[in-house]
């Protein structure tokens, strides 16, 4: 194998994912799982869905549950231990922690003015300070060590809100905003080894978003369902496995120059006008 066959090689780095027991954290698990990685899957429920466990099993692959809860240092801290305890090191961490809360949308039934500040602060505190706390604590490792990766999960809300989700779509501008800021400073003030870069997701049907994009009562898409794919060319929703390839470039040494970055995977949404 020369070094282009290795350039999107992830066979053996320790990746830790937050969020790892949700949608699109346990479809990368079991991604990755596949290439040869060796995962450590945080959450505060730790256990994955049973298809996703059996997939887990069948790729063979080296990994651990770990419960944790991204807004308590001490709990991530926890999970950095049991890690480095686990696998000597960590090479990887994908920020994958997030979601939004339908307190804090907008409807025909509650306006805008009617959002209980609390909600709305919830929904900044998952996506935001729940990237920032094991950026820090991660962070901090890799500093030490003097190389390492962080991947952010940000959203199509940072490059251009959407309606109804007011707070959703601030903690994704945010995040996105410190994706830049924190690899600049990681490159300057630590090594130039430690990237950081953020992916976008478009559209993807997950536990948080399927009340507003599918009918509960008819299965078919909602008005803003039907708008979302008549404004997306390629004419679908996203598969949790269509992120595959651009995180595995992301934490790969394919993209040893890139850092700072937010990358869409969205089927084209944020190139297409309308018309």
């Amino acid at each position: 194998m020369n070094y282009r066959d290795n350039l999107f090689d992830v066979s053996g780095k320790v990746v830790v994912i937050t969020g790892g027991s949700g949608v699109l954290g346990s479809a990368l698990a079991c991604d990755l799982a596949e290439r040869g990685a060796r995962l450590a899957l945080l959450s505060r429920n730790p256990a994955p869905e049973k298809k996703i466990e059996e997939r887990l099993i069948r790729s063979e692959g080296d990994y651990t549950l770990l419960a944790c809860d991204v807004l308590d240092r001490e709990s991530v801290k926890s999970a950095l231990r049991e890690t480095l305890n686990h696998y000597g090191r960590v090479d990887v961490l994908i920020n994958g922690a997030g979601g939004n809360d339908p307190r804090a949308t907008t409807s025909a039934e509650k306006s805008f003015f009617d959002i209980p500040a609390q909600a709305f602060n919830n929904v900044l505190e998952l996506n935001l300070t729940g990237t920032v706390i094991p950026s820090q604590v991660f962070g901090a490792y890799f500093a030490q060590s003097g190389r390492g990766v962080i991947l952010n999960i940000s959203s199509m809300n940072a490059f251009r809100p959407l309606t109804r989700i007011p707070a959703y779509s601030a903690a994704k501008a945010a995040l996105s905003n410190f994706t830049q800021w924190l690899a600049v400073h990681m490159a300057q003030e630590y090594s130039p080894k430690i990237r950081v870069n953020a992916i976008a997701p478009g559209f993807f049907l997950t536990r948080q978003n399927r009340f507003l994009l599918v009918d509960k009562e008819s299965g078919k898409p909602t008005p803003r369902g039907l708008a979302i794919l008549q404004h997306t060319p390629a004419g679908r929703y996203g598969a949790p496995e269509d992120l595959a390839g651009a995180v595995i470039w992301l934490i790969s040494d394919a993209s040893c120059f890139v850092t700072g970055t937010v990358v869409a995977v969205d089927g084209g949404f944020s190139a297409f006008s309308g018309v």
